[in-house]
């Protein structure tokens, strides 16, 4: 009886030995992590396409319309009224010259012209007495009063005073034109803006000492400005106004397309380049920003471009998240070449065929399973 109870009793205990072994085997591997599902997420299969060759090319933003403001005379600056950073208006002064010569000279020149206007009044005066006795001995001379030499000594007498009038009347327009070069030479001091913009720069201080031709300031006009290329002189035949770039400015943080609208004709000999201008409308453009471009140069180049949302920066790594043909996620580390539009050129790291996560990048991670 008690063997047939032992019996028993080992029969149940192996019985549930196998049962708990079968039910760790159906859970698997002691451990393991389930593999997660990622739902909403978009892909797309990467193809190599024709890319346009393109030139990089650097330049720096500057003012279509600028002024550098010098004066034409020398004298001590007594005046300043404008500083970096402020707007003007064509015509408004800006500083002043202490030149108190040229003053004076103005003065003495405004004084002649009211001495040359007496003396042309006198003259005038002269000359019509002349005329008037002149006039009474031709009478006299008809009537046989006078001799014929009292005659011609009058006649004399009104032509000399005739000439003297003209006379008079040169030194008078003399004084005036004299006057009008010394009042211009005197309003020299007055220093005036001669376009309306910003103050970029000021070369001089309050009391500073300025002589003619000597830059004082420069004004731009903030309502046009350009980036200025410099052009490899070896492309500059591939090259001609309005054909299309992409340009990008890193201070202001967009990039756009444009047309070149001009290219100097001339090359820096010191650089071997030409100069290509293109017009910018952008807000918040500043002279002297530094400006990149890609230009097109015609001919094309197989490669592969993905999406910029798809690439995804890890300090001095880049890489995709990638689906292979069991709908795993892997990360590749790749290298993107340039920005064109809303693509990036990958050089290397991707190939035809490969799948990669557009959006949702946020959601998958490393062994992740997309459904």
């Amino acid at each position: 009886m008690n063997n047939k109870v032992l019996l028993i009793s080992a029969l149940s205990i192996t019985a549930l030995i196998i049962a708990g072994c079968s039910n760790k085997h159906d859970a698997g591997p002691v451990g393991s992590v389930p593999v997660a599902i990622v739902k909403g997420v978009t892909l797309e299969t990467v193809k190599s396409v024709a890319i346009p060759e393109l030139l990089d090319v650097v330049g720096s933003v500057r003012a279509r319309t600028s002024a550098i403001v010098s004066t034409r005379i020398p004298g001590s600056i007594s005046v300043l009224r404008v500083r970096e950073g402020d707007r003007v208006h064509k015509g408004q002064l800006l500083a002043q010259l202490d030149a108190q010569e040229n003053q004076a000279n103005a003065a003495v020149a405004t004084a002649a012209i009211d001495e040359a206007r007496r003396g042309l009044d006198e003259a005038l005066s002269r000359k019509k007495l002349s005329d008037t006795t002149f006039t009474r001995y031709q009478n006299l001379l008809n009537e046989q009063a006078v001799s014929r030499q009292e005659y011609d000594v009058k006649l004399s007498e009104k032509e000399v005073a005739s000439q003297a009038a003209a006379r008079a009347e040169s030194r008078l327009k003399q004084a005036q034109e004299g006057a009008k070069a010394s009042i211009t030479i005197s309003e020299y001091t007055r220093i005036v803006a001669p376009i309306s913009g910003i103050i970029t720069s000021k070369q001089v201080d309050l009391g500073a000492t300025a002589f003619p031709g000597q830059p004082l300031m420069t004004i731009e006009d903030e309502g046009s400005y350009q980036l200025e290329l410099a052009l490899p002189e070896n492309v500059v035949t591939k090259v001609k106004p309005g054909t299309p770039l992409q340009v990008a400015l890193d201070a202001v943080g967009n990039s756009f397309s444009a047309r070149i609208a001009e290219i100097v004709p001339s090359a820096d000999p010191a650089s071997r380049t030409f100069v290509a201008k293109i017009v910018l409308n952008q807000k918040g453009v500043k002279s002297g920003m530094f400006g990149r471009a890609a230009i097109t140069l015609g001919s094309t180049a197989n490669g592969i471009t993905v999406p910029k949302e798809a690439v995804i920066e890890h300090g001095a790594l880049t890489s995709v998240w990638t689906v292979d043909k069991d709908n795993i996620v892997r990360m590749r580390i790749v290298k993107v070449g340039r920005v064109t539009g809303e693509r990036v050129e990958i050089l290397s790291g991707l190939s035809d065929g490969d799948r990669l996560v557009v959006t949702g990048a946020q959601k998958v991670s490393e062994g992740s399973k997309v459904e």
